[in-house]
């Protein structure tokens, strides 16, 4: 698809020793290829986020978020709309975080709680007294404690690079009910099934099956958050029942859908 570009903020200073920036990324809309001159943690509090870095493409969801050290090339989008939080850290505190590499971590509720308030807390007018610098201080302590104690997943969905297997993976992210085996992708890709899979499973180390399963988890999460119904989003998603479809997100997801909800609400209502 066509990503409509996004300015860069206004006015960019280095973290001192660090920024949030909370924007909202509408649907079909990414920043360009960039770089900046200190850590960048990556993280939507709702909707899905595509990320590419260090020649990987991938999906994170609001239970991710991806590292981004100093001088790392990389562009942010979104399919259908994000709630962004970007996170500036600067060298001196950030600079030893996750060895220096790229990678995506697991985004714990006290982690998302305090994104949460240091995006509110950057949002308001420092008062000057010493109470309000010192919370302030504490906050972004406690978030890079957070940061130190996270560790690197594999369960971003990961994106191929080349044409034809991008625009197959966007057909099923707006449809995941699409019943169309391997075969049939292949035929109408002019290829073999197997040489489908085989292509696939070399451009995203996974196979077409197991991707179509993940995805329809990060779909899951975003109608959801978009107030649609257990039911309704399991009928969306092609699962032949509601039992089915919480069975599979409880199973990557480690709760229930209604679960998940009631934290959806509950992050809504912080923010």
């Amino acid at each position: 698809m066509p990503w409509k570009l996004l300015a860069p903020p206004p006015d960019v200073l280095p973290p001192s020793p660090m920024t949030m920036r909370a924007q909202a990324i509408p649907p079909g809309h990414g920043f360009a290829d960039h770089f900046h001159e200190w850590n960048q943690m990556v993280y939507a509090i709702s909707g899905v986020l595509t990320v590419v870095a260090e020649g990987r493409s991938f999906l994170i969801s609001p239970d991710q978020a991806a590292w981004l050290p100093t001088g790392t090339l990389h562009r942010v989008g979104s399919f259908l709309g994000a709630e962004f939080r970007s996170l500036w850290i600067g060298e001196d505190v950030g600079g030893d975080l996750f060895s220096r590499n790229a990678a995506v971590f697991t985004v714990t509720p006290l982690l998302r709680a305090l994104i949460i308030e240091a995006a509110a807390i950057d949002g308001e007018a420092d008062s000057g007294e010493a109470d309000d610098h010192e919370y302030r201080g504490r906050v972004r302590r406690l978030i890079v404690d957070q940061l130190r104690r996270a560790r690197s997943t594999t369960t971003a969905l990961p994106w191929p690079k080349s044409i034809a297997l991008s625009q197959l993976c966007e057909v099923l992210y707006a449809d995941p009910a699409d019943p169309r085996s391997i075969e049939e992708w292949g035929a109408s890709l002019g290829m073999s099934g197997r040489t489908l899979a085989r292509r696939f499973l070399v451009e995203t180390g996974t196979s077409l099956r197991s991707w179509r399963r993940r995805l329809r988890l990060f779909r899951a999460v975003e109608l959801l958050e978009s107030g649609m119904d257990v039911t309704r989003t399991a009928m969306e998603l092609g699962y032949g029942s509601t039992s089915a479809f919480t069975y599979a997100f409880r199973t990557e997801m480690r709760r229930s859908p209604q679960a998940y909800m009631r934290e959806i609400d509950g992050c809504r209502e912080r923010n």
